[in-house]
């Protein structure tokens, strides 16, 4: 398998020859990783890939020599390449946890260590993070749209293995209640589901008679499964769901038939085939008999569903889900925020890609509403010790400030508020310490989080956007190292 801490861009490289070669490559950097805008006009994005980051910062440091003489050959690289083959990541790594709910600017992984070590690991983490996030996020994004259950199914249409079987993965966390994906299944415990696709209908010949074959042979070799039949082959009402009840009938599977039975529509007018398929099926006795949809399904198509009041009991949905077929490129970045104590910072000729400088820390403040129970108030990102983090350590009365109208603030009175760390420490010098987490507990994790935001922080359309912020002393040190800049740029001559 190829060692993925290497799927990088060269100019990793380039740069880390630069500072091996003028002695910087020991000093101490902080670099975060973080999005500037989530996709698709969302509150917030779903975290998910930490662990793969986590795995993939173990991997450094384990290629020969000659691996590097195939992108940086040449006499005067040889000593370099030496040191590469052995160079180990030594640092810490803070990151939140997978299945987080996640707002702009806030570092999502922060990492801590010599600078050439943190800088090689920029391409392959974002690579990790960037595609996991996007496929989280649009799952939580579809699965918000019902309260019905969504399986995940888009393999055939990821960007290859590896794609699939981690986007299945991301998926399940942000919300699918399943995955058609068996490798994802295997390496995550999780199991997989799967039915039937056309081609077994036409296996037994394109007939009315084939169809019925079809279905009896399924029902009869996996009997003690839920079965589920695929009823649109040739025509959904006239043959399809009619073939389905009589194999059904003809293998004694009824409401009794504790695995659980259905049909599944994945073509043409599903609202109105679904209500038609529930009037046939409830006037034959078979009331608990689901049905399932699929066909190219999003939230919107789902939502849309649902208005109509469409008779569907779960759907299924691939690329949507799988691609993040709506906006596939995920914006995670990569910035150095401090090198050996120095807070740093990008300025740009675009406002929104001003960064926040410094080594951060995020709080969530939640309080208990005696009609609501807890539900999350404001998040609040810090400079690791300053003012405000020690007085939210402490359980003290503390102010925010809006970071764009410093007039709108809301102070959190000392014992009426929890705060709750955003980043763990998952590596310290060099070594994974970070607790393990079944898929299935992650998922939890992320349904538990999402459910302490209010109703309108979740819907899709027109979403109330949560309090984000940051301490006064993290404002005050961008604005400074940004006043400097600004003189220093005015005054600048050749």
């Amino acid at each position: 398998m190829l060692n993925n801490a290497y799927c990088s861009d060269k100019y990793q490289y380039t740069m880390g020859k630069s500072f091996y070669d003028c002695g910087m490559k020991d000093q101490k950097a902080v670099f975060n990783l973080f999005y500037r805008k989530a996709p698709e006009n969302n509150n917030w994005a779903v975290v998910s890939g930490t662990d793969e980051v986590i795995e993939m910062v173990g991997n450094l440091g384990n290629m020969d020599p000659s691996f590097f003489e195939k992108f940086l050959p040449g006499d005067e690289y040889a000593e370099f390449r030496g040191y590469l083959s052995a160079m180990k990541f030594t640092g810490n790594i803070y990151a939140m946890r997978e299945g987080e709910i996640v707002f702009p600017n806030q570092p999502i992984i922060i990492i801590e260590g010599p600078l050439i070590e943190a800088q090689v690991l920029e391409t392959p983490m974002l690579c990790i993070m960037n595609h996991q996030m996007a496929v989280a996020t649009k799952a939580s994004r579809v699965c918000r749209a019902t309260n019905k259950p969504v399986s995940e199914f888009g393999s055939r249409r990821a960007h290859g293995p590896w794609a699939a079987t981690y986007g299945a993965k991301a998926a399940v966390i942000a919300g699918c209640a399943s995955t058609s994906n068996i490798l994802a299944g295997a390496m995550f415990d999780y199991g997989s589901t799967g039915t039937m696709a056309h081609s077994f209908v036409t296996a037994f010949g394109s007939s009315v008679q084939g169809e019925f074959k079809a279905f009896d042979t399924y029902i009869k070799t996996h009997r003690n499964e839920g079965i589920i039949l695929l009823i649109d082959t040739y025509d959904t009402l006239k043959c399809g769901v009619l073939n389905a009840i009589k194999a059904f009938k003809a293998n004694g599977i009824d409401d009794s038939y504790a695995p659980g039975y259905g049909v599944r529509l994945d073509s043409g007018d599903l609202a109105y085939l679904s209500v038609e398929c529930r009037r046939i099926l409830d006037e034959h006795g078979l009331t608990k008999c689901k049905i399932f949809a699929t066909n190219s399904l999003d939230e919107y198509l789902i939502t849309d569903l649902e208005r109509q009041g469409a008779c569907i009991d779960s759907y299924g949905v691939g690329d949507a889900i799988a691609t993040s077929k709506a906006a596939p490129c995920f914006g995670n970045v990569y910035k150095l925020v401090e090198i050996d104590g120095e807070a740093v910072l990008k300025r740009s000729e675009d406002k929104i890609k001003l960064i926040n400088p410094g080594c951060q820390i995020t709080y969530r403040i939640m309080i208990n509403d005696p009609s609501k129970g807890e539900i999350f108030k404001v998040d609040v990102t810090c400079l690791r010790g300053d003012g405000l983090s020690r007085k939210i350590e402490a359980g003290e009365t503390f102010t925010v400030c809006d970071e764009y109208d410093r007039y709108k603030t809301k102070t959190f009175e000392a014992g009426e508020y929890t705060a709750l760390t955003m980043q763990h420490k998952v590596i310290e010098n060099g070594k994974k310490c970070a607790p393990e987490y079944t898929l299935m507990e992650k998922k939890a994790y992320y349904n538990e989080t999402l459910m302490h935001f209010s109703p309108s922080e979740r819907r899709l359309i027109n979403p109330h956007y949560y309090k984000v912020d940051i301490s006064d002393d993290l404002y005050n040190l961008k604005m400074s190292i940004i006043n400097k800049l600004v003189t220093e740029i005015r005054n600048f001559k050749l």
